[in-house]
């Protein structure tokens, strides 16, 4: 797919600057930018009459099979139905501007096959597989009169549970055997989860340095659900490399963050979400009474850590009928950092976190052409991200995937 773009205001996320420039996609590449590109024969060439192009989004924190709030429905449910659901909000994230997203559990090989190969519209897919979970922790989903586990791969869910350094260490192994790029643990509480409490800390040190281990093993890295600070501390001491949530988190954590270089990917719309919506979409009583426990003090533990200069990543971790919401974590960020500081956290740090630098995150060349077209500028206001109504067209490796009915893309 060929493609020129003229007349953009391209922003270099870097810094923070925007150039008025054309952009030739070739190969699903950025094959070079600059004034006055000329397209080849049979290219398709598209005057974007000076509107605002950022590189494609990134959600590093999604649950693409998450059809519902009620996660423990889901090992009940047909895997073939769940897959017909994934494929439609999959749809709508990349109909927002994501052109890559990161599954922190649920989905598999074959979603990310399915989007690579063109036969499900969607975003890049980058997957886990399933959380690795203890007896009773965040990634089990048992009610405590249930005494059986099933966690058979046909089965849709987000966890599977996994006791003992050698039982975790075949978990962490089998997943990354089906392709995982990377692997997540759930290293305390949680809002959707049955039997545990939020300040629990789950997993002991020696568990969580085994599927470090396992993943570093094999190039990959570890994700780790945490709210606590203390959840969050051995999160990091055992070498996980993304923090998931951090609400609780404290200084001696945002001073460990910066000593072994890891990223926090705070999830703020999901509580707002879950707070106004949650029950209508499945979540259960004792679930919902656990949303205020972490909603107030996620803010200040963004503020928190970018202040103290942790690299955050954007996250959404929304559930059924809230996926829709998705952009709206970027008005919520705005309340403690800058609008450039979240478009970063959307593209060129979660690159970084993604291990993908250089190729998604950007718009320079030799990058996928993954780029988003919208009605104006983010910097001054960021409305125009978080709305996705602002969304004037999407561009996913060189092609034009979505368009509105009034804009340049579309004729």
């Amino acid at each position: 797919m060929s493609l020129l773009l003229r007349n953009a205001r391209l922003l270099d996320v870097v810094t923070g600057e925007y150039q008025e420039t054309d952009v030739r996609c070739a190969d699903g590449r950025i094959a070079e930018t600059g004034s006055g590109l000329r397209a080849p024969d049979g290219v398709l060439a598209v005057d974007l009459a000076g509107a605002h192009v950022l590189p494609g989004l990134i959600d590093a924190h999604v649950h693409v099979t998450a059809a519902t709030a009620d996660l423990g429905s889901l090992p009940h449910s047909s895997p073939s139905y769940v897959a017909v659901h994934s494929a439609r909000i999959m749809s709508g994230m990349l109909t927002r501007g994501f052109t890559t997203v990161r599954d922190a559990s649920g989905a598999d090989y074959g979603l990310s096959d399915a989007q690579a190969e063109g036969i499900l519209r969607g975003p890049r897919l980058l997957f886990c597989g399933r959380a690795l979970s203890q007896t009773g922790g965040h990634g089990d989903t048992r009610g405590r009169g249930t005494r059986t586990s099933d966690d058979h791969p046909c089965c849709a869910g987000l966890g599977r549970v996994a006791d003992g350094v050698d039982a975790v260490r075949a978990a962490a192994r089998d997943e990354l055997r089906k392709g995982a790029h990377h692997l997540k643990v759930m290293a305390s509480g949680g809002v959707a989860s049955p039997t545990d409490r939020i300040d629990s800390t789950q997993y002991s040190m020696d568990e969580l340095r085994a599927v470090v281990e396992e993943a570093e093993a094999a190039n990959r890295y570890v994700a780790a659900h945490a709210y606590t600070a203390r959840a969050v501390n051995r999160a990091l001491k055992a070498g996980i490399r993304s923090v998931e949530h951090g609400n609780l988190l404290d200084d001696e954590s945002v001073r460990l963050f910066r000593e072994y270089d890891a990223f926090l990917v705070p999830t703020l719309v999901t509580y707002w979400a879950l707070k106004k919506e949650g029950p209508q979409f499945g979540l259960p009583t004792d679930s919902h009474r656990k949303v205020d426990e972490v909603l107030e003090e996620g803010l200040a533990a963004l503020e928190r850590a970018a202040r103290g200069g942790v690299k955050t990543v954007y996250g959404s971790d929304l559930l059924g009928g809230m996926h829709r919401h998705q952009n709206e974590e970027f008005r919520i960020r705005t309340e403690v950092q800058s609008p450039l500081d979240v478009i970063r956290s959307a593209t060129s740090t979660a690159a970084e976190l993604l291990c993908m630098e250089g190729e998604i995150g950007t718009a320079t060349p030799g990058a996928y052409a993954d780029l988003v077209v919208l009605r104006g500028d983010p910097l001054t206001d960021i409305g125009f991200l978080a709305d996705p109504r602002n969304v004037a067209g999407v561009i996913q490796n060189g092609a034009i995937v979505t368009a509105g009915e009034d804009t340049p893309l579309a004729a």
